[in-house]
């Protein structure tokens, strides 16, 4: 009767163990530390940025008389590779490339004369129907940036300063003066190099932008039919818009 029990007995003592083991084994496996993963912060950033900004065209400069109707507007955009140098980097170079669209809306008329050659003139709004000049050019922006950026966080106050070298690659006068339409696209007397020096200053995405022609929108030799130089120079004011 003791040698039927004994197994019995031996088989309770085997079970209690193998419990005891796997009881301790998850405890130990509950109370064993977690090992988070180290995220390593960049401290190397750069702002590289696309860009897009929207202006009030005005032309200024220009011959007595001179006079802007409507709203002229002006679109671009483009991207800006960031250099900086300071170890804190918050003071950078920049450099990048665009395009841009121009609309001018004004009483400074390009027609033709009777032998083909072109007359301008500045005139009366009661002289024509509708009067306008565009441009789209390529844009090659280099600034120089400060900002109080870090690499923990993308909102931050921004003053940008800088030139801008435009290439014309098309433009386009359209002068309606009631009996006549005078159309004229590529003027040869368009400067297509053009180049300024402008101004972004802001918070995060919204920024105020001004942009001053250095150079006149017209060659130095061309003339109205009264003799002034046509010696026009553009400037842009509105908006831009940065976004990594």
């Amino acid at each position: 009767m003791k040698n039927s029990l004994k197994p019995k007995y031996d088989m309770r003592l085997l079970l209690s163990c193998l419990f005891l083991v796997s009881f301790f084994n998850s405890f130990a496996q509950e109370v064993k530390p977690e090992l988070k993963p180290i995220v390593k912060i960049d401290s190397l950033y750069r702002e590289d940025q696309f860009y897009f900004s929207i202006t009030y065209n005005l032309l200024v400069q220009g011959p007595s008389g001179l006079k802007q109707d409507k709203f002229s507007a002006g679109i671009s955009g483009g991207f800006l590779r960031d250099m900086p140098i300071n170890k804190d980097r918050t003071i950078a170079i920049a450099a990048g490339l665009g395009f841009s669209y121009q609309n001018f809306y004004q009483n400074l008329t390009i027609s033709k004369d009777q032998n083909g050659k072109q007359v301008y003139g500045v005139n009366n709004y009661s002289e024509f129907a509708s009067n306008r000049y565009k441009q789209y050019s390529v844009d090659v922006p280099i600034e120089f940036r400060w900002r109080n950026s870090t690499y923990e966080s993308y909102k931050f106050w921004r003053i940008y300063s800088g030139v801008k070298l435009s290439y014309v690659f098309s433009d386009k006068s359209i002068l309606k003066d009631g009996d006549n339409t005078f159309k004229i696209s590529n003027n040869k007397d368009i400067n297509q190099f053009q180049y300024g020096i402008y101004l972004s200053a802001g918070y995060n995405t919204w920024n105020v932008y001004c942009y001053y022609g250095l150079n006149g929108l017209f060659d130095k030799s061309v003339k109205t039919v009264l003799g002034e130089n046509v010696a026009v120079k553009a400037m842009n004011i509105g908006l831009i818009f940065y976004i990594l």
